[in-house]
């Protein structure tokens, strides 16, 4: 309000004090006297100031128009001007619109679109750092590879863009499955820019799918540092890692770093079951038993596991069926629960000869939690204790449509492996892999394995098993057992059920046969190959 009161105040003033000056000048007397080749022009004071401002203004008209011919022979001659300034904002007006069309094609999906509009882009902005980097992505969006790989290399060149130009070309190399030059350009890739998360984690899986523990453990340090893991997970995986390192020592016979590798990657993550195993064996070796025990007992806290059982077992390998099921307490106590205590004491029972113990000792587990391993084993119980051919058959049977025990499957895939591996085989997922149960198979055979208990017989009740394991078994019975030691069970998926179902069938019962059955608490129950496990639920 008071600003435009002053403007008009001013604008007032201004006009008085011209009015004045006007009628000053007309009031004055005298003038200004101009002779021109004996012309003499008298102008008085009032035409002698508008004559002045006149030609004022007609030198500044004259100053413009020459400035605008000199300005006009030098954009002729292709220097620098306005005109060229116009122009060129002009272009680079349209540049940048046809750069905006450009990437909304290609984010519309629109390749072909989104690489002509790079091209027009590219002509009007003289920008490579932007132009090169949009036909890149439509170049690849159109299927042209090459044309984009080029484009990348143009990229190279300039300090700005390197980092862009050897990150596209690393994933090209990852698509096209060449791993050995995608893991040096994603060495290059880092070195430039190590805060960028992405290419942690390519230059991680590379460098673990390819054996270089010791460059993944550097890169996973470089993770932590960034702050872009966390530090539980940090430990974990670095423990994976020197386990993976650890493993491959072993393969080439150098024990002593092997068991070095094994004890920091199980003192890094205690619960990393393959690290405990490992470690546990690292220690029977140097004749520390009570160490080997503690490794196990703490790994088994964390979850019971049949490897970590192998282990264990293999702490006091001569030790009597009495002694291991005595020494075997401080497992089978904790988590009473749990199907893989009762799977493991019951086990223990049959190897002692005590069938009616092991029969306890499974309790409700094949009615609540049927599996192949939980049955086979009641198949066992029954052979021992001396029933029927039929009995055993039918638990057979019924272990074939049971559902599988868990495995080592790959959280990413679903790939199960017979053994735990750092990398998936499948889809090279690193620390992916889960002891659990695999997916079933939704596969119909009724005709097949659901019509095996109609054939072979039926399972009997309770009472009738009862009865059977009471009743004494006569010489043609025990010769009848002793003829069909060649019954196997059927063979199940690759894992560590297939050994048990094979070796627990074959064993005598203890009725027929003198010398202790052909089976054992860990030999029976577990592979060889599962002595180099991974995590559990």
């Amino acid at each position: 309000m008071l600003w435009s009161l002053s403007r008009i105040i001013l604008f007032v003033a201004l006009v008085g004090a011209a009015a004045w000056g006007a009628g000053y000048l007309l009031e004055a007397e005298g003038g200004v006297r101009i002779s021109v080749a004996d012309t003499e022009f008298t102008l008085d004071a009032l035409v002698s100031v508008l004559a002045l401002i006149a030609l004022l203004i007609g030198l500044w008209i004259a100053l413009k128009l020459t400035g605008f011919v000199v300005a006009f022979l030098r954009f002729l001659n292709g220097d620098e001007t306005a005109i060229t300034r116009y122009f060129a904002r002009n272009r680079e007006r349209r540049g940048y619109d046809t750069l905006a069309e450009g990437m909304m094609a290609l984010a519309s999906g629109d390749g072909r679109t989104a690489l002509n509009k790079a091209e027009k882009a590219e002509r009007f902005l003289q920008r490579p750092d932007l132009t090169t980097l949009l036909t890149a992505q439509a170049a690849e969006m159109s299927g042209d590879r090459a044309r984009a790989e080029v484009a990348y290399r143009r990229l190279l060149k300039d300090d700005r863009t390197r980092f862009v130009g050897v990150r596209g070309i690393m994933l090209q190399k990852l698509n096209e499955g060449d791993t050995d030059m995608a893991l040096k350009l994603a060495g290059k890739a880092f070195a430039l820019k190590p805060r960028s998360e992405e290419t942690q984690d390519i230059l991680l899986k590379l460098q673990a799918g390819s054996g270089d523990w010791t460059g993944a453990r550097s890169t996973l340090g470089a993770k932590l540092k960034y702050s872009s893991l966390p530090r539980d997970v940090h430990k974990r995986r670095d423990a994976v890692l020197a386990l993976g390192e650890a493993r491959d020592i072993l393969d080439e016979d150098k024990t002593i770093e092997a068991r070095e590798a094994a004890i920091t990657a199980n003192r890094l993550s205690p619960d990393l079951i393959p690290a405990g195993i490992l470690a546990s064996d690292g220690y029977v070796e140097q004749g520390k038993p009570k160490y080997a025990t503690r490794v196990i007992r703490k790994a088994w806290t964390a979850s019971p596991h049949p490897s970590l059982a192998a282990a264990f077992a293999r702490i006091q390998p001569d030790e009597t069926p009495a002694e291991r099921i005595k020494r075997f307490r401080v497992l089978t106590a904790q988590h009473n629960d749990h199907a893989e205590i009762k799977m493991l004491e019951a086990e223990l029972q049959i190897a002692a000869e005590d069938f009616p113990a092991a029969r306890k000792a499974m309790g409700d587990l094949v009615e609540t939690d049927p599996t192949m391993r939980s049955l086979t084993i009641m198949a066992a119980i029954e052979r021992g204790s001396g029933a029927d051919d039929v009995v055993v058959k039918g638990w057979l049977a019924r272990a074939l449509n049971a559902p599988r025990d868990p495995q080592w499957v790959c959280e990413s895939c679903g790939t199960v492996h017979g053994e735990w591996h750092p990398v998936c085989g499948n889809c090279d997922a690193f620390d992916s892999l889960d002891w659990t149960r695999p997916a079933e198979q939704a596969t119909s055979m009724v005709t097949g394995s659901e019509m095996l208990p109609l054939i072979v017989g039926q399972i009997e009740s309770p009472q009738e098993l009862e009865e059977t394991s009471d009743a004494p078994a006569d010489e043609e019975k025990v010769n009848s057992s002793e003829g069909s030691d060649d019954l196997t069970a059927p063979e199940p998926d690759d894992g560590p059920e297939q050994e048990k179902i094979e070796i627990i069938v074959e064993a005598k019962t203890a009725k027929s046969q003198q010398e202790p059955p052909d089976y054992s608490i860990i030999d029976a129950g577990v592979t060889e190959g599962e002595a180099g496990s991974g995590r559990s639920n």
